[in-house]
């Protein structure tokens, strides 16, 4: 039976047996989620707010405030957290003999389908005003729209795209080798925390998360690091070792099968998958991004119906999208937002 339960600051919907893509069925199916703001009478203020990778909603909440696009005094802004990171059900909370010999692989399909079936048991929503999501979170919001095309309004992709490109699957190959090359790594399962497998991942992903001309304006001194050594240590190092490395692996296995013609409904038509998406889209990928793109989403922007592109003109590279340490970023994407709510 379908149940949501209170747990420290977040709940937990309880999906039962969810059947995959894959054809396999994940038992006991769990996805938490934190709200802000209050439903209105009608349900037209929900914004849906997916998480990015490795993330949990603690590490994204903070664009939620009053003012800000996300506005809770406005919205009923639900964050949920993707399947995989630790939170949701993941490799890390799963027991194995509800689900077999080995975790399965759960695609953005799979997770927008439980997601929107979780706002529809909860709360009866239909409808949304707003997907807001950032990197692995954009690509949720262009699920969300490709897939329920009547249900969505509007989809903010910050640093996302449609289909993972072949040089963001690249990347992720490099970053997930790194942490599988860790010894503690052994017929497909990790026997112990690979302490140098999320070092050596840190460090690879430095590379890419963040632009060359963040690295020659030495930016890194703006987060209190003492030299480049300094800020690879205290920044990167320990970046991913908070996580389950499992659940790492799984998200991204999410992550570079993401595709949203990849079902039955386009059957690996991107074209005819976009140009289906009745949302009014924007487009926002970082100017100096190394692995989403602006190519990519100028190529998706000859098939959508009603989007709009605006790179994020900063130096920090794909961090741009998640403007913790930049005001300047995040005024950016809240105005451009703030307009998209407004049309």
């Amino acid at each position: 039976m379908t149940q949501a339960q209170t747990r420290h600051d977040y709940e937990t919907f309880n999906a039962g047996n969810v059947v995959l893509q894959s054809g396999r069925t994940f038992r006991n199916m769990a996805l938490t989620y934190k709200t802000f703001g209050t439903l209105n009478a009608d349900k037209s203020n929900v914004i849906v707010y997916p998480t990015s990778y490795a993330a949990q909603h603690y590490d994204i909440q903070f664009m939620v405030r009053e003012g800000g696009a996300l506005d809770p005094t406005k919205y009923f802004i639900v964050i949920i957290n993707l399947f995989g990171n630790g939170l949701s059900s993941s490799p890390s909370n799963t027991p194995w003999p509800d689900v077999g010999t080995r975790y399965p692989d759960v695609t953005y399909y799979d997770a927008v389908h439980v997601q929107r079936r979780m706002l529809a048991e909860l709360w009866g929503i239909e409808r949304v005003a707003l997907v807001y999501g950032w990197s692995m979170g954009g690509m949720q919001a262009y699920h969300w729209a490709a897939l329920f095309p009547q249900a969505v309004e509007r989809i903010a992709v910050v640093c996302g795209s449609a289909r993972c490109a072949p040089h963001n699957h690249v990347f992720i190959e490099g970053a997930k080798h790194a942490l599988m090359a860790d010894a503690a790594y052994q017929d497909g399962v990790f026997k112990e925390r690979p302490v140098r497998g999320f070092r050596a991942m840190g460090r690879v992903y430095a590379g890419w998360a963040l632009s060359q001309t963040f690295y020659r304006e030495e930016l890194w001194r703006q987060l209190g690091a003492s030299s480049l050594e300094d800020f690879l240590v205290t920044n990167w190092e320990t970046t991913f070792a908070r996580r389950d490395p499992s659940d790492l692996l799984a998200q991204f296995w999410t992550w570079q099968h993401g595709d949203i013609s990849a079902n039955a409904l386009y059957g690996g038509d991107l074209p005819k998958a976009l140009a289906a998406i009745e949302a009014r889209v924007l487009l926002m990928p970082g100017s100096e991004d190394l692995y989403f793109q602006v190519e990519d989403n100028r190529q998706e922007m000859q098939h959508l119906r009603h989007a709009t592109l605006s790179p994020i003109p900063s130096v920090w590279g794909h961090r741009a999208g998640n403007p913790m340490n930049q005001p300047d970023d995040r005024e950016f994407i809240d105005s451009h937002v703030l307009a998209l709510l407004a049309s």
